[in-house]
């Protein structure tokens, strides 16, 4: 199993991301630099790790039907967010796809040069 400080620093690989606290407890939120947009958030209830990923909703069922442990959206919309309960039944390299999904899904896009 994961620590938040092990997935935090997974998030930090992405581009331009940074860890955020805006609420009034331990909650961490990964964002994109250039957006502010959040992509991850981190938190415990119970004694155990959660995490939420923003998902494609086409994909959302996905994963919640691949694993028990990918929950619709805790505290989120349940049509663009799943959670993750991090008790190391969903494997680290399919947490790592989940969350690298969320980011590029909230990443910042680039214009295209508008020639005339």
């Amino acid at each position: 199993m994961k620590s938040k400080q092990e997935i935090i620093e997974y998030c930090k690989t992405l581009p331009e991301t940074y860890e955020d606290y805006p609420f009034d407890d331990e909650t961490a939120v990964m964002r994109c630099r250039g957006n502010k947009k959040i992509f991850v958030l981190i938190f415990v209830r119970g004694d155990v790790l959660w995490i939420n990923v923003k998902v494609d909703p086409e994909w959302a069922g996905f994963w919640r039907n691949a694993y028990d442990s990918v929950v619709p959206g805790y505290h989120m919309n349940k049509k663009h967010w799943n959670t993750i309960i991090m008790d190391g039944t969903v494997p680290w390299e399919e947490v790592k796809r989940m969350i690298a999904e969320s980011y590029d899904l909230v990443k910042p896009r680039v214009k295209k040069p508008n020639f005339i």
